[in-house]
């Protein structure tokens, strides 16, 4: 699955050293590792916090965000075990760290000891608020900047309480953001001879980047983003409907050609032209009685009867579906969207495949999420620190 001419995946050459916890850090190194990418996690005896994440007593968490990386063990208190990880920052064309504000600063480790050693260094300082900033020494666990963003206030129905993901997404969403910037970052030290960098990445600004123009509607209307449950405010129809069988189908008819389609389709093909439904302003303001018409079409017939209507008139619907039907899925298995990877303590782990897809030098899972220390070698033969 690499280059055939070469043998090299995209990211061949590049080597991180990882010394980040938990889920930002991690989804942006995975996404580095995933196409070619050395990278070696530097963990503590007690290992990264991710590794406490159990299902059942099993380290599952670990085994999906730590797969083709290495490990190494330090104590960065330690004077002897500093100057070992200093050894390899020479070698190594990223640095990423998530530690409280100062926190590398305070172990001898700061960005100019760091270029000092390695000019050409890229390092990667993963936080909540940011480097700068009245909030920079603040705690920032993706939890808040989920809240603060504006995010929780906008998500969940108009009649209940404010919802927080139930999953990292703003960590998700920083370490996709941030495996872009450390790439930009290398690329202007390898094809453009510029010096190495310190990206400030954030937790708060790419969220920010995914919630729409939340700031320029209010300035310019004066209008809060609404809880809206299945609902959005720029398009009608746009929900989740309930079929006979107690099964969810979801809907979106966010172009003007597909509403219509949608009109036909529940059998109301002379409301295309009612000044309610007539455009996509109209049948915002009337979304109540549209998705009333197609809840009632919808609530007549089976998840599979509604589908196979539906598709007749080429409306874009589909099923509302939980982990264990997506995992049956013939699309999901036939282009390997989940793969199942053999694993020396599980016997395998099902977990996501490596996204984006390229076409000639695709990257590929290469070995399992790594035990601490276990790849020590690469400190010259050190003892883990205890």
């Amino acid at each position: 699955m690499s280059d055939p001419a070469s043998g090299r995946m995209p990211l061949t050459g590049i080597r991180v050293l990882d010394l980040s916890r938990l889920m930002a850090g991690n989804m942006l190194t995975l996404q580095l590792a995933d196409f070619g990418a050395e990278v070696i996690k530097v963990e503590s005896a007690q290992g990264d916090t991710l590794r406490d994440w159990t299902n059942d007593g099993k380290p599952l968490w670990w085994k999906v965000y730590g797969r083709n990386k290495k490990s190494i063990c330090l104590d960065l208190k330690s004077d002897v075990d500093r100057q070992a990880l200093l050894k390899l920052v020479p070698q190594a064309q990223v640095v990423i760290e998530s530690f409280r504000h100062g926190g590398m600063e305070a172990f001898g480790l700061g960005p100019t000891i760091l270029h000092a050693v390695n000019p050409q260094l890229v390092i990667v300082r993963i936080s909540g608020w940011g480097q700068t900033g009245p909030y920079a020494h603040r705690p920032g666990f993706g939890t808040l900047v989920e809240a603060f963003s504006g995010f929780a206030q906008r998500n969940g129905f108009p009649d209940k309480p404010p919802a927080l993901p139930n999953l990292g997404l703003a960590d998700m969403i920083a370490g996709l953001s941030g495996a872009f910037a450390t790439l930009a970052a290398v690329r202007e030290v390898e094809v453009n001879g510029g010096l190495g960098q310190i990206i400030d990445l954030s937790l708060l600004e790419p969220m920010l980047g995914v919630l729409g123009p939340d700031a320029a509607i209010y300035q310019h209307t004066g209008k809060l983003p609404r809880r809206l449950g299945n609902r959005v405010e720029n398009a009608a129809p746009r929900n989740a409907y309930l079929c006979s069988d107690g099964v969810w189908m979801v809907m979106s008819g966010s172009t003007q050609r597909m509403a219509e389609r949608v009109l036909d389709a529940i059998g109301k093909s002379e409301l295309v032209c009612d000044p309610r439904y007539v455009n996509n302003a109209a049948r915002i303001a009337n979304v109540d009685s549209l998705d009333e018409m197609i809840g009632n079409f919808v609530a007549q017939r089976t998840l599979k009867d509604n589908l196979l209507h539906f598709g007749k008139f080429e409306v874009t619907v589909g099923p509302m579906m939980n982990v264990d039907q997506l995992m049956r899925d013939p699309h999901v298995t036939e282009r390997q969207v989940l793969v199942e990877v053999p694993d020396p303590q599980l016997g395998s782990v099902m977990m996501h495949n490596v996204f984006p897809r390229l076409s000639r030098t695709p990257g590929r899972i290469r070995s399992n999420a790594p035990e601490i220390g276990q790849d020590q070698v690469l400190l010259g033969g050190s003892k883990p620190a205890n």
